[in-house]
């Protein structure tokens, strides 16, 4: 299948909040053809797994129903999930653009019902909440998603459940022999908005992450003060719902170490303030202790930091991990020496979150579709070239600072067409 906008169509990839503010810019300033693909089956990215955002501690939903809306009401723009590119050929103001979107198994007559998923007896980890917890091997992939239509993972069920599945349905729209579908688009220019991962804790052995289910990344955290979360907004600890009475924050989970991630992930010192208000709604009294090498809280999220730097039950400790070791009762040790005093400090409590740093989601998948990436992953932009980064694939930082390079990178993608 061939599709194409003529001259002047921009392709957007990566459908989070960089991808959706990117597209709705160059359609709505520029009104140019745009079109926006997403590899996951829902669009909103990270910002739609937050329970809160900078700089207003909004909600996902203050930023991203809007912009939903903005994208459905537009005829400029045509959005693609479970999508990626397979080539790219051509050169500035005239790509070729070959794309693959994988099977649904569900289709448009979807009305989100959910008698699909009460039929389903197989269930998958629920890659959502970081897998904390299961979900139907059918399902919505969270509330506030976009296209509202449900997901099957065919290969995770039974013969007998799928047969289930497909009887479930009144509206005829689970498809069992959907395929993947390959089509080419024609663009000018191409944003890349392919955003970040978290970074991987296994692979930062001394912190133990796999040792105790007491320890988790602050993007679990996220979900867990989340009112759709796995525990429906309260902070308990994972594997057996403690309500937790001390909680320790390791900075610097990967980020500024030249073993993981060489640079500074911008985001995680302002993350950790963020939880401790989220503990502080929640736990008042909780005593709270957080290991750093650097606090780095940029500009106007100075006053933020002050205000729970003051809090009598939080300690700052200066000094990086070097160790956390699992006890017996659910709880951990967090192991460190205090930069400042040369002591050794042998801290035990409740849950553990590990600051873990991004990584730009791209990396070096990049170089085969003739990008140009840093030392770190990020992707330069090459306005020549017809290929501008934007958010997070571009460098780490906030939300805020996203919707600002998002929006240049659409007006310099407008500039570039005409």
């Amino acid at each position: 299948m061939s599709d194409t906008a003529g001259n002047g169509a921009i392709l957007v990839v990566g459908g989070g909040i960089s991808g959706l503010t990117a597209a709705l810019e160059a359609a709505e300033v520029g009104n140019n053809d745009v079109f926006l693909i997403e590899k996951n089956a829902y669009f909103g990215g990270r910002v739609a797994q937050l329970n809160q955002y900078f700089p207003k501690l909004c909600p996902p939903t203050c930023g991203l129903e809007i912009n939903f809306k903005r994208i459905k009401d537009n005829r400029k723009i045509r959005t693609y999930t479970l999508t990626t590119i397979k080539s790219i050929t051509g050169g500035p103001g005239n790509y070729e653009v070959q794309l693959e979107t994988a099977p649904r198994y569900i289709n448009s007559n979807c009305t989100a019902c959910g008698d699909c998923a009460q039929a389903c007896a197989d269930e998958i980890d629920d890659e959502f909440n970081f897998g904390m917890g299961k979900t139907k091997a059918v399902y919505l992939p969270h509330e506030m998603a976009f296209p509202r239509r449900y997901v099957l993972k065919k290969e995770a069920c039974s013969a007998e459940c799928l047969a289930a599945v497909k009887a479930a349905c009144k509206y005829n729209a689970v498809d069992l022999d959907m395929q993947p579908k390959t089509f080419t688009l024609k663009v000018s220019a191409i944003i890349w908005s392919t955003g970040w991962n978290p970074y991987d804790p296994n692979k930062i052995t001394n912190l133990k992450y796999n040792s105790s289910p007491s320890i988790i990344t602050n993007m679990m955290m996220e979900r867990l003060a989340a009112p759709n979360g796995p525990t429906k907004g309260k902070i308990l600890r994972p594997g057996d719902n403690k309500e937790p009475e001390s909680i320790a924050f390791v900075q610097c989970a990967g980020s500024r170490d030249e073993n993981h991630l060489e640079h500074c992930s911008y985001i995680c010192c302002m993350a950790t303030f963020k939880h401790i208000s989220y503990i502080r709604e929640q736990y008042p009294e909780t005593k709270i202790y957080v290991f750093y090498i650097d606090l780095r809280t940029p500009g106007k999220y100075e006053h933020f930091r002050e205000k729970f730097m003051a809090d009598p039950n939080t300690t700052f400790i200066k000094g990086k991990v070097a160790d956390i070791a699992a006890e017996r009762d659910g709880g951990v040790t967090v192991i460190a020496e205090n930069a400042l005093t040369g002591a050794k400090v042998n801290q035990k409590v409740d849950l553990c979150v590990l600051a873990t740093g991004m990584e730009p989601a791209l990396k070096e998948q990049g170089k085969a579709y003739g990008l140009n990436m840093d030392g770190n992953g990020f992707i330069v932009s090459e306005p020549e070239k017809g290929m501008i980064s934007a958010g997070c694939a571009k460098s780490a930082v906030d939300v805020y600072t996203s919707g600002q390079s998002s929006t240049a990178a659409a007006l310099k993608a407008i500039q570039i067409v005409r």
